[in-house]
């Protein structure tokens, strides 16, 4: 099975981005989506699939 991260951008090197989903670094492709460090992010699979809003990132917390 598969699953989706939501974190925050906290480093680009060329096409990798690291990814910081509750604390675990996830290195995630981003050839898909436009992002820059900061953005809000969905990870897929190894591939950055979206930038999310910093709401839907609070609200993915707060379900635990």
């Amino acid at each position: 099975m598969c699953v989706a991260f939501m974190g925050r951008v906290e480093s680009i090197d060329d096409k990798i981005a690291v990814v910081n989903c509750g604390g675990a670094k996830i290195k995630a492709r981003r050839d898909l989506v436009n992002i820059s460090v900061g953005d809000c992010v969905m990870v897929h699979a190894g591939y950055v699939m979206q930038r999310v809003s910093d709401e839907d990132i609070a609200l993915m917390e707060e379900l635990g």
